[in-house]
């Protein structure tokens, strides 16, 4: 009986949020460092717990592995809610989104989204048989952005705001208005970064910069 309710509640939909932003909250970054032996990653740079800001511990390994788990959190938190409670998918997605940027663990300051929402993103094509190709564009956005700028927060500007225009383009329009809603809260934590980018003041990918706000 209490197996059932559990699969239940599993299957239901604040069930499928909970999941997602439970996973999504496991703060990768703040773990990584520590294990590494890189000290606190909260303490140096912006403070943020993404990969860019685990990149100035010069730990280039510890900062990739951050970036992949990050993006694994959006991207599984999708597969189990394919397989757990089919239609659910975009919850779990927001769920991960949520718990990396507001996690419990860390009074509700984490990171800004930005790798996580490209995991939702290429979660949401798989599931879906990659009618969208959000998870493709935004790779290549991002990756392209700051390899011609060596900007991490433009490259992620650029790629979450392409996540609804290609749910638009690509003729699904049921995924447009959750995909704007995540996209909007990638920009609103990305608040500094864009003044100091119309500023031309945001330092690039490669360069030291003291306690600043990163992507």
């Amino acid at each position: 009986m209490a197996g059932r309710s559990m699969a239940n509640f599993a299957e239901s939909t604040f069930g499928v949020l909970l999941l997602g932003y439970l996973l999504g909250s496991i703060p990768f970054g703040v773990i990584l460092t520590r294990l590494g032996g890189a000290g606190d990653v909260r303490a140096i740079g912006s403070g943020n717990i993404g990969a860019t800001n685990v990149l100035r511990t010069g730990r280039k390994g510890l900062a990739v592995a951050t970036l992949l788990l990050d993006l694994a959190k959006g991207l599984v938190a999708v597969w189990i809610a394919a397989s757990l409670s089919p239609g659910n998918e975009q919850l779990a997605g927001a769920g991960a989104m949520l718990g990396h940027i507001y996690p419990f663990w860390l009074r509700f300051k984490g990171g800004k989204g930005v790798a996580t929402f490209m995991g939702v993103a290429l979660g949401l094509d798989l599931t879906t048989g990659f009618e969208t190709w959000m998870g493709a564009v935004y790779a290549g956005l991002w990756i392209g952005t700051i390899m011609v700028t060596r900007l991490s927060s433009l490259g992620g500007l650029v790629a979450a705001v392409s996540v609804p225009v290609s749910a638009w383009a690509f003729d699904r329009p049921d995924l447009v208005p959750l995909m704007a809603a995540l996209a909007i809260i990638v920009l609103w934590k990305h608040q500094e970064n864009i003044g100091r980018l119309l500023r031309g003041e945001e330092p690039r990918v490669g360069r030291s910069a003291p306690k600043v706000a990163d992507g």
